[in-house]
């Protein structure tokens, strides 16, 4: 069985298989009389994960079933492993999950189909660490002594977590800017920057935005103070590599994890990693299912 809970569950083989065959699934769409069924339970909400996850179902020619979380029987106290039991119970083939609980899936041991983590609390976000991985390696091909700046609220953010970690496996230097308080030395091991040296190494400046719901109480920063000191601004983003790209997981606090202007400039690839969520989203589901196709592919890592 094909789980994606964290990157964990895949060898680098895997990785590589998963972003060769997103790189194809741009104009691939499948109408298969073996129609599988797949339910997706958000318990948080989200507009690009789960709508990317919907459109790369329609694209593959699945059945959705859309869990309802404010109508289902977890109002009425059933757990995470009851409802996805009943789901597989029912027919249901996979199930993708987003929950604020950190884990969440170590709750699943017995369930005996695919489980695809969209998120879980502040601990890890494999699909969306594969689409920057895919966003990245089109631009440079290669991870290998790349310089990778994970920039913000990096304690509380799953997007930080998986990256730095599969980022390393893969060759690159990463390092870390933002609010000391905001710093996690499991996920930093001390390399942490100023902001006005990440600008001028970075090949890649990757934003995060600040966890609000994940705070225990406001942390004293204004968006104008935030925005000055830990903010990629159009003064920094004049300093960076010629060749340098910008990434944000979204949704952004323009103004804020940085400025307006730079949203959609050309070193900003935060649209196309939107767009290159559906085609990792597509093949992960494709690899989960047993869809993908068995074959030789280039090594581009």
């Amino acid at each position: 069985m094909k789980h994606l809970r964290t990157l964990e569950d895949l060898s680098i083989e895997q990785l590589e298989k998963i972003l060769y065959e997103a790189n194809k699934m741009e104009k691939k769409l499948f109408a298969s009389s073996d129609r599988k069924t797949v339910a997706n339970l958000f318990f948080e909400p989200s507009t690009r994960t789960k709508c990317s996850f919907e459109m790369a179902q329609k694209e593959l020619g699945l059945h959705t079933l859309h869990f309802d979380v404010d109508s289902s029987s977890v109002q009425k106290g059933e757990t995470l492993y009851d409802t996805v039991k009943t789901l597989e119970s029912i027919g249901v083939e996979a199930v993708v999950i987003r929950h604020p609980q950190k884990a969440y899936y170590k709750e699943l041991e017995n369930i005996n189909i695919p489980i695809i983590n969209a998120g879980d609390g502040a601990g890890d976000h494999p699909t969306q660490s594969l689409l920057d991985l895919l966003t990245i390696q089109q631009e440079f091909l290669v991870f290998q002594g790349l310089h990778v700046v994970i920039c913000g609220d990096i304690r509380h953010s799953r997007v930080a977590r998986t990256n730095a970690n599969i980022l390393r496996k893969l060759g690159a230097k990463v390092s870390f800017a933002g609010p000391a308080e905001w710093m996690d030395e499991d996920i930093t091991l001390g390399n942490v920057i100023s902001m006005d040296e990440a600008v001028k190494s970075a090949d890649v400046m990757m934003m995060l935005r600040i966890q609000t719901e994940r705070h225990d109480s406001g942390e004293g920063w204004t968006k104008e103070t935030y925005h000055e000191e830990f903010g990629l601004t159009l003064r920094r983003e004049k300093v960076m590599k010629k060749n340098a790209i910008i990434l944000h997981p979204a949704p952004v606090n323009r103004d804020v994890e940085l400025a307006s202007e730079l949203v959609e400039c050309s070193r900003s690839r935060i649209f196309k990693q939107m767009r290159n969520g559906v085609l990792v989203r597509k093949a992960v589901l494709a690899f989960a299912l047993n869809m993908m196709e068995v074959k030789k592919y280039e090594r581009v890592i």
